[in-house]
């Protein structure tokens, strides 16, 4: 038996590529071990970037080749075997100078009898992979033509670094994560970590917290799962997975000295027990006595966001700058495709705003986000990220108040780190509890030269955002406009050709009351009024119902005398 020891503690692994190895070291260090693997790598529906990657380092116009994975080294192999021969790619690849992030690409590499010029220290964050870069490359690297295979997703940092301190950035992805098929062994661990059937969990990437919170999210128990966590040892393999778990508000017990598999399980058995026993006994103690009822309703609705904004569930395809990458859409091509195909469908101005927050905020995190387009002399919020019913069309700013205000009117973008209420030019809103926030990203949106709208990214915490994040906003706010333009004419055009068909109904119904009741035009309106005062409906459906009784009348007179039997004369003699 090893010195450390899990003694006879549950241990949880949600590990998928390695979940054998890691079955077996838990056993070693006397643990119960639980496997459940969150994840599962699938191969893309097209290939067609890896093999422009393939076609332009054939041609010379790669210098630099990062690799992130060694499965990715791999996977991108047998992709471009399909169109160049083995031999030609990796002479191609000898060629050029290749970065790797830690040991596993520079083995497959040996493999290929390649070499690295320079690695990434641990813990192999993208911090470091730059680190590496302008340590080898210095100044020169802004000369460099650099390909980046990406593994399981974007990293929008990384991107967004590279592509200042670089010539150009080309993403070569080769597969992507997903959810594995069968849901049930999942759902069965969200359980066991809800009624604290584990002792120990193991969190090896940033994709398992996401995961996991997504399946809690699907059976409506992210808070039993949060709670669970936190009564349990939790453990990070390293700081982009902590990340991700500190965004839910769940705190790591430790995270290895070396961001190793076998670092992990050693430094967790030894660990564990005496952080659960103290885990337990904290929780064992009465709460706080701290009284809520004496504060104020607007700081009881501040805690109350603030623990219901721990709850938001990311997805894997959202960038986040805690994750080791996802969609990013930080290169041209994708980012304008992917918006353009959501506007494309021409659809109502709400399905389009609704989209549009959805790809705001996959592309930026943040706690809230208002689209408001401009009515007239005002700006009106039409869809808001958080649920507004009551608010989104009748809430109205107008131009130059509080910061949205000051954004229409000035058609510059604000982004402010923190402090956002001391600002000069902010204005509170009492019923937005969203007002409570320290950051804030705003951007107009503009067609045709003109401010059509504007979009408001708030963040509850300070929140320093990124040149890349603010120059990406804003680029969005110039191409939506026009679509939101469109939008909102098509909406105005519809409510116009409604009340057009209204005042036709009216007009006809009243023309009825007037010839079977022999009133005047005025009385009959007023007849009209008072039914649908009376009967609570709208005057559109009083009429509707009047030329409805109208058409049955007709109908059923037309069908009696097509019924009535023909008078015969009577020619009996006399």
């Amino acid at each position: 038996m090893a010195h450390a020891s899990f003694d006879g503690l549950r241990v949880l692994s949600l590990e998928s590529r390695r979940a054998k190895e890691v079955e077996k070291l838990i056993r070693t260090y006397g643990g119960q071990p639980f496997l459940v693997p969150f994840m599962r790598e699938v191969k893309l529906e097209s290939n067609l970037a890896a093999l422009d990657f393939a076609d332009r380092l054939m041609r010379g116009e790669v210098d630099v080749v990062i690799f992130m994975t060694g499965v990715g080294v791999r996977a991108l192999l047998e992709i471009v075997e399909t169109r160049y021969p083995r031999s030609e790619f990796i002479a191609a690849l000898g060629k050029t100078k290749i970065v790797t992030r830690g040991s596993k690409p520079e083995a497959a590499l040996r493999d290929l009898k390649l070499r690295s010029v320079a690695t990434a220290a641990e813990p192999t964050t993208w911090h470091e992979l730059m680190t590496a870069l302008r340590s080898y490359f210095g100044e020169s690297l802004s000369r460099q033509r650099v390909a980046l295979q990406e593994y399981g997703a974007s990293n929008p940092e990384l991107l967004a670094e590279l592509t200042e301190q670089s010539a150009s950035v080309l993403k070569v992805p080769v597969y992507q994560w997903a959810l594995p098929y069968d849901l049930q062994p999942l759902r069965e661990c969200v359980h066991g970590i809800a009624h604290a059937s584990i002792d120990v969990v193991l969190f090896t990437t940033a994709v398992q917290v996401i995961h996991l919170m997504l399946i809690a999210q699907e059976m409506d128990q992210v808070p039993a799962v949060m709670a669970g966590l936190r009564s349990v040892v939790v453990v990070s393999v390293g700081p982009t997975t902590t990340a991700e778990l500190l965004h839910y508000g769940i705190t790591p017990d430790f995270e290895p000295s070396r961001p190793k598999m076998g670092f992990l399980i050693n430094e967790a058995a030894q660990y564990s027990a005496q952080v659960l026993q103290a885990k337990r006994e904290r929780a064992a103690l009465p709460p706080p006595t701290e009284d809520l009822a004496g504060l104020p309703a607007d700081e009881l609705a501040r805690l109350s966001h603030t623990a219901q904004s721990s709850l938001n569930v990311r997805r894997v395809a959202a960038s986040t700058p805690t994750m080791a990458g996802f969609s990013d859409g930080l290169s041209p091509f994708n980012f304008l495709h992917e918006i353009t195909s959501r506007l494309a469908a021409a659809d109502p101005l709400h399905t389009v705003l609704d989209r549009i927050l959805e790809f705001v905020t996959t592309m930026i995190p943040c706690d809230s986000c208002f689209i408001y387009t401009l009515e007239g002399e005002k700006l009106l919020l039409r869809a808001s990220r958080n649920p507004h019913a009551d608010l989104v069309d009748s809430l109205g700013i107008k131009m130059g108040q509080g910061i949205t205000g000051w954004v229409a009117e000035h058609r510059e973008p604000v982004a402010i780190a923190s402090g956002a209420s001391q600002d000069p030019r902010f204005a509170p809103f009492k019923n937005l509890p969203e007002d409570t926030f320290e950051a804030m990203l705003c951007t107009p949106i503009v067609c045709a030269t003109r401010v059509v709208g504007v979009i408001t990214l708030q963040h509850q915490q300070s929140y320093s955002h990124s040149n890349v994040e603010v120059r990406l906003l804003s680029l969005i706010g110039h191409l939506v406009g026009a679509e939101i333009e469109r939008a909102r004419l098509d909406s105005e055009n519809l409510q116009l050709a409604d009340r057009l068909e209204t005042r036709k109904a009216i007009d006809r119904a009243k023309g009825l009351l007037q010839r079977d009741l022999n009133l005047s035009e005025s009385d009959a309106y007023r007849v009209m009024q008072r039914e649908s005062r009376q009967r609570r409906k709208t005057m559109r459906e009083i009429a509707e119902a009047l030329l409805l009784n109208e058409e049955i009348k007709r109908t059923t007179s037309g069908a009696r005398a097509r019924t009535l039997p023909t008078t015969v004369p009577d020619s009996t003699p006399h």
